[in-house]
């Protein structure tokens, strides 16, 4: 990180910094006093993880004004293991979560921090949502080449994606059994810790089906990798869970050999499965409590693409 004009470069961060375990309390407090869930923590650990290592400082109290201008700018070059720059969206989460860390500090350490409410967020525009076509979705679930063990896999990743609007975190972190086939519900924890219940169709069901009776090994997780070697494991086997770049890659992978040129992620899935229902009439609020979603607004996203349609039946049906 460029230090700023009046300081001299920033020392190497130690792992016992008092950042660090500044860190480390403020996740303690995430999971034992605000009771979040595994996912948000993880997602606050990772935001975290990126200001230690990109502001360089070694202790809480060092954070001001020109420190936050930099992060900022920092935030602007970041690239990700794939070299993407983060949108915008992903920057202000990671000032959100900066902005929470600082409260924290203040309120509950009573330390003198930077003030939180002055870390402010990137200008946002409204957001744009990306979804595929059926003709695009049926060559992106028919592409993996169900003859092989990870072609299965694949496919039921894939399937449950469109079946479900899962999140790529929350479809990671399945385990076998919370599969049900004779509900054909499942039971996901989400963002804030909030229980939802998704739903497996008639496709996802078969696809996960053909996968599982692939399975030869016992262990916990839902989708993994190196089945081979899987089977001389004893459970619950975490470390043999697929990883999140392995299922984001697994979709642009599809994509690819199925020609959609979108350049379709895993969100582009949960997209195209809200726009699906609404599109053949569900309802608003129903659509929310699929997604997980907080607020009601953030679903109203998907009204813009449903739009043209509303148009056409308008004119189909209205004042005739």
């Amino acid at each position: 990180m460029t230090p700023r004009p009046h300081q001299s470069p920033a020392p190497a961060q130690t792992k016992d910094s008092p950042l660090n375990r500044a860190i480390e309390r403020y996740l303690v407090f995430l999971r034992s006093e605000e009771n979040k869930s595994p996912l948000t923590v993880e997602a606050y650990t990772r935001a975290l993880s990126v200001f230690a290592r990109l502001s360089g400082i070694q202790d809480p109290k060092e954070i001001d004004k020109g420190l936050i201008r930099v992060y900022k700018s920092e935030l602007h070059l970041y690239r990700t293991k794939l070299g993407g720059e983060l949108s915008v969206r992903s920057k202000n989460h990671n000032l959100t979560v900066l902005r929470a860390f600082l409260r924290y500090l203040l309120q509950e350490e009573e330390m003198d921090v930077y003030p939180p409410d002055r870390v402010t967020r990137f200008k946002e525009e409204e957001r744009q949502v990306k979804v595929m076509n059926h003709d695009e979705l049926g060559r992106l679930l028919s592409a993996p080449d169900t003859s092989t063990r990870a072609g299965k896999r694949d496919k039921a990743i894939l399937e449950l994606f469109f079946s479900t609007g899962l999140r790529l975190a929350e479809l990671r972190s399945l385990n076998t059994k919370d599969l049900n086939y004779n509900t054909r519900e499942i039971s996901v924890r989400g963002k804030r810790g909030k229980i939802r219940v998704v739903f497996l169709s008639d496709s996802a069901v078969l696809a996960l089906k053909d996968y599982m009776e692939s399975r030869t090994d016992e262990l916990s997780p839902l989708f993994i990798r190196a089945p081979e070697r899987a089977v001389m494991i004893a459970p619950p086997g975490e470390n043999f869970r697929l990883s999140r770049i392995s299922i984001y890659n697994a979709v642009k992978k599809y994509a690819l050999k199925a020609g959609i040129v979108s350049d379709p992620s895993p969100h582009t899935l949960r997209h195209s499965f809200a726009t699906d229902l609404l599109r053949n009439g569900a309802d608003l609020r129903s659509v929310q409590e699929m997604l997980g979603h907080k607020d009601l607004g953030t679903t109203q996203i998907y009204t813009h693409v449903t739009n043209p349609q509303l148009k056409e039946v308008h004119e189909k049906f209205h004042g005739k």
